[in-house]
C-alpha cells in the first residue's frame, strides 16, 4: 500500500497575475521549481490564505528570477492578485512511510523572495 504525503511546498508566496483567459495552471519561477525540487507539469494544490479556497491544478514554468506566481484559467477566479498561497505537491510513498520523511519547505517574503528553507530535496 502507499499513502500520499506532502513532498515541497511553497508558503506564502504572493499572487503577481491572475489570467481568465489563458488555459489554465500556475507559472512559477523556475529558481523556485529547483529551489522547491518541483517539476514543470507536476500537479500541485494551491490554497489561498486570504479567502480560504483551495485548487488542484499543474505548474508551468515562468522566467527564472522573475518571482511570478501566476494563476490561469479557471483558477484566475478563485485569487486576487497580492493574495498569500501555499503551493503544495506530493508523493505517494510506500506505508509505513520513513520515520525521517520531511517535505522540502520554502517560506517566501512579500517579494516572492526565499526567506528561509529547509528539508530535503525529494527528486
Amino acid at each position: 500500500m502507499q499513502i500520499s504525503m506532502i513532498r515541497s511546498k511553497i508558503h506564502q508566496a504572493r499572487v503577481t497575475a491572475a489570467d481568465l483567459n489563458y488555459e489554465g495552471s500556475i507559472g512559477i519561477d523556475t529558481n523556485l521549481l529547483e529551489q522547491a525540487g518541483m517539476f514543470p507539469y507536476e500537479k500541485v494544490m494551491v490554497a489561498d490564505i486570504e479567502n480560504g479556497q483551495r485548487l488542484e491544478t499543474y505548474v508551468i514554468p515562468a522566467p527564472a528570477g522573475s518571482g511570478e506566481i501566476s494563476l490561469n484559467g479557471a483558477a484566475a477566479r478563485l485569487v486576487s492578485v497580492g493574495d498569500r498561497v501555499i503551493i503544495m505537491a506530493f508523493a505517494l510513498v510506500d506505508f509505513p512511510p520513513p520515520a525521517d520523511w520531511e517535505p522540502r519547505v520554502l517560506l517566501m517574503d512579500d517579494g516572492n523572495r526565499v526567506r528561509d528553507a529547509f528539508g530535503p530535496l525529494h527528486r
